[in-house]
């Protein structure tokens, strides 16, 4: 009797495994696709009927590279910037305060800005910056 040892290549590819395998990614997107998103539910505020038409005093605070400090554009002492934020802040309660700082100024100067506005509870403060390449 002859044995015949001969590896002849494949006609065919068996795909049996590559379909199995994309019939259980099918389920699992499906799965995954249906499922329910869990999630924060919040009630956002509504807006309100009638535009603001409230102004408020704006006070902007630069600190120049020396460290000196201007109020909306006038300069003062730290003393005088303090006294003039407590009586815009007595005028107006909801006064707001910008600070522009230079990019070459000390930020110990900054940082006693900020404090003294923080110590005079004024809410509404902001840091002027520019945008980068400007």
């Amino acid at each position: 009797m002859q044995v015949h040892n001969e590896t002849k290549p494949y006609d065919s590819i068996n795909v049996t495994p590559m379909l199995d395998l994309a019939y259980v990614l099918l389920v699992v997107f499906i799965l995954m696709t249906t499922a329910t998103v869990q999630g924060l539910t919040m009630s956002l505020p509504k807006p309100s009927e009638k535009p603001s038409t409230e102004k408020h005093d704006i006070k902007i605070v630069q600190i120049t590279a020396e460290g000196s400090l201007l109020i909306n554009g006038v300069g003062v002492s730290m003393g005088e910037l303090e006294q003039q934020l407590a009586a815009a802040k007595a005028k107006d309660a909801k006064v707001s305060v910008m600070i522009k700082g230079d990019p070459h100024s000390r930020y110990a100067q900054v940082i006693a800005v900020v404090d003294l506005v923080n110590a005079l509870a004024i809410d509404g403060v902001g840091l002027v910056t520019a945008r980068i390449g400007n």
